[in-house]
């Protein structure tokens, strides 16, 4: 499941653009700058809308933190500042793109979808492939040569935040609350169930070999995949 963030003061404003971009993804809208920047620090999400005029800490502050921590989750600038020089400051603060209010929905869930597109190969055949591996956002189905594999629900979930961090270590909190969420009743302890689970139903494949555990720090997935 994609996860966008939405940072927005204007209540009103931000539950627009959840009902706009909600059919893609899973949305958490928070309304002031240090909320923005305590979710942006989780590291879970896959985007950002980021407004600048925010209480407590403005969007340009939060976008430079972020980047200051190498948190590099694109980012989309939503604004009425719409000078030259506020989006020069933007993107040299490293904002990915920037759309001034009002704005048409249209416009926003194409630019949301061409920053996803970029970041994580999604919108276009809606696959994710690793090597002879691929997964469908269709079908929520994993196949191998052809061959569907028995990952379905968190597992294919799973198996897809890996893939879409190839070569970055991933704690277990970061896992945990990406698949299952802050507020989930579930322990901690399900991340190892559930990775035990995907190594063995990827051995086929050879490639649970790639996913390695690094004790004490988290999980990685190792392997150089032939489609970068």
């Amino acid at each position: 499941m994609i996860k966008l963030l939405v940072v927005e003061d204007d209540v009103v404003l931000s539950e627009n653009i959840l009902e706009i971009i909600e059919s893609l993804g899973e949305v958490t809208l928070v309304h002031t700058g240090s909320e923005g920047l305590f979710e942006l620090e989780s590291n879970i999400y896959d985007l950002v809308i980021l407004d600048l005029m925010l209480p407590e800490m403005n969007g340009y502050e939060v976008l430079a933190k972020a980047r200051k921590q190498n948190i590099q989750t694109p980012v989309l600038i939503l604004t009425a500042k719409d000078s030259l020089e506020d989006k020069i400051t933007g993107f040299e603060k490293g904002a990915d793109d920037y759309l001034t209010k009002p704005f048409y929905r249209e416009e926003l869930i194409m630019r949301v979808k061409s920053l996803l597109r970029r970041s994580l190969g999604l919108f276009d055949e809606n696959t994710l492939t690793y090597g002879n591996l691929t997964c469908s956002f269709n079908t929520k189905e994993v196949t191998y040569q052809d061959e569907i594999l028995p990952i379905q629900g968190k597992e294919f979930e799973l198996l897809v935040y890996f893939i879409q961090n190839q070569r970055v270590i991933l704690t277990k909190e970061q896992i945990f609350d990406r698949i299952w969420g802050f507020d989930s009743s579930t322990t901690l302890t399900v991340v190892e169930v559930y990775i035990s689970n995907l190594r063995k139903h990827l051995r086929p494949t050879g490639i649970d070999k790639e996913l390695q555990t690094l004790r004490n720090v988290g999980y990685m997935l190792v392997g150089e995949n032939p489609n970068e």
